[in-house]
């Protein structure tokens, strides 16, 4: 694949590439004919067994002097599904008027191709540069990033900041950064009972009014009221289930699943203990998949740095934030400190998604500010 000259062609090159989570193949392809001739050693691998595998991954990481400081950036090229409706075609990216269309260009390949874009002027030797990349970012996430930061680990490249390119911004580029995100949790529910006649109550023992219960009392729960950088956490019935086809017949068994974003006041385990606890009061048990724990990237030099970039190039100084979803920085965390910092979020997941291409060419001189803060403290 050839060089893509500006950052808008290498947009267009990375959408053009149909990559439904879990991406693989000619996405990749394309990522690693940009940064090989940039001087970046790139490692790509495919990890993990279905049914949430296999996913594929990129670290690419171009080194710096000895002792200097590593900066890594951080996304995912895989997409959710187009759906239908669109008005061109979502994996042929098309230019209507001020705007580029197609999937991904704004979560997240416009931010990829501004990264890659911005560091083609840094020089070797300010530093240490590398790309985290996966491919199922949107999906189960099992073999994604988790895979890529055990490679790192493995030989040794953990970088001293990372920014993960998500669209963070809001009414317009540059008015939201993220510095933090809830974590979540998801609980199934069951409640067993003893099938039987309506009709002869006394010989069955109905679980529906016991589920009933149970989820009154959790529904009621006010978990905390929030603290200085999260909002209050929050627990919502997301299903109810019996399936019972029959009108004369008490059922053996009701379910139900609940879903808890919560912040750094909890954790996904001590949540999932407490649900548990009220679930067997009403004679129910419960599974727990915990998708990450809440994390907070304090105020300091890192938010300054990325602030900076964006108010020199945009006029505006970023919300620091810690709304919104979960992103693979809830694994990244774990290797330095995070900020999560991108394009406009108004199109994400949505029919018709586009990026301002003007907002590419800011975007990566933003990108560009940073690493070259980053490299230089």
């Amino acid at each position: 694949m050839q060089v893509a000259e500006t950052v808008l062609d290498l947009a267009e090159a990375l959408i053009a590439c149909p990559s439904v989570t879990p991406a693989a193949g000619l996405v990749f392809d394309c990522l690693e004919a940009q940064l090989a001739p940039l001087g970046f050693a790139v490692h790509r691998a495919v990890t993990g067994e279905e049914p949430d595998g296999p996913v594929e991954n990129l670290f690419a990481i171009r080194q710096g002097p000895p002792g200097s400081r590593h900066f890594a950036f951080a996304g995912h090229v895989d997409v959710v599904p187009p759906g239908d409706g669109w008005t061109s075609a979502p994996f042929a990216p098309e230019r209507r008027g001020d705007l580029l269309h197609g999937r991904g260009a704004v979560d997240m390949k416009g931010a990829i191709a501004a990264m890659v874009a911005a560091v083609r002027e840094i020089p070797a030797d300010a530093g240490t540069l590398s790309f985290i990349i996966t491919g199922d970012e949107e999906g189960p996430a099992k073999y994604g990033t988790v895979a890529l930061i055990e490679h790192m680990r493995s030989v040794g490249a953990i970088p001293d900041l990372c920014l993960v390119g998500e669209p963070t911004s809001s009414t317009r580029l540059g008015d939201v950064m993220k510095i933090g995100r809830r974590g979540s949790v998801n609980i199934w529910i069951d409640v067993e009972g003893t099938q039987g006649h309506v009709a002869y109550p006394h010989l069955a023992d109905n679980p529906a009014p016991k589920l009933v219960a149970l989820l009154a009392e959790l529904d009621a729960l006010v978990l905390d009221e929030g603290t200085d950088w999260f909002q209050a956490s929050n627990l919502e019935i997301t299903d109810i289930g019996i399936g019972n086809p029959a009108t004369n017949v008490i059922p053996a068994k009701a379910s139900a699943r609940v879903s808890i974003r919560f912040n750094d006041l909890h954790t996904g385990q001590g949540l999932a203990d407490r649900v548990a606890e009220i679930a067997a009061r009403h004679g129910g048990t419960t599974r727990a998949v915990i998708s990450g724990e809440a994390f907070l990237t304090l105020p300091g030099e890192f938010s300054r740095l990325v602030s900076e970039a964006v108010e020199v190039e945009t006029g505006i100084v970023p919300e620091a934030s810690t709304s919104g979803g979960t992103s693979d920085a809830r694994f990244l965390r774990a290797l330095c400190p995070v900020i999560e910092f991108g394009l406009s979020n108004a199109t994400m997941h949505k029919r018709d998604e586009a990026v301002a291409i003007a907002d590419l060419e800011v975007l990566t001189r933003i990108y560009r500010r940073v690493a070259d803060a980053a490299l230089g403290d």
